[in-house]
């Protein structure tokens, strides 16, 4: 596994995804909603907004460490990102706003 450094600030691309320089950073873990037209649901669409709030609330201020595990299809870094010791993608799931990966995206739209 590889830390990266994180001299350059992280910027939040949406709520499974960091932005650091020019390099995209994959949170390995999770499956956010997707937003604009990538989302299947306008209520998608919102809590993809709320993922990356809440994304950027967790990372602000905080001891941020980045462990890259590979790369994935797009070729984003992917990796386990935590803030301040604590699993960002862990805390995204118990947040609900994100899903854990399970090798596909989640369905976002469907009814209770």
């Amino acid at each position: 596994m590889l830390a990266l450094a994180l001299s350059l600030q992280l910027v939040v691309v949406d709520g499974d995804t960091l932005k650091q320089g020019g390099a995209y950073i994959r949170i390995e873990n999770i499956d956010a909603p997707e937003s604009g037209w990538r989302a299947n649901c306008d209520a998608e669409r919102m809590l993809a907004i709320k993922a990356a709030d809440t994304l950027a609330a967790l990372i602000n201020g905080a001891k941020v460490d980045v462990i890259a595990t590979g790369v994935d299809r797009y070729g984003r870094t992917l990796a386990r990102v935590s803030a301040d010791g604590a699993d960002v993608g862990d805390t995204l799931v118990r947040a609900h706003v994100a899903a854990p990966w399970r090798g596909r995206r989640h369905e976002w739209c469907a009814a209770p």
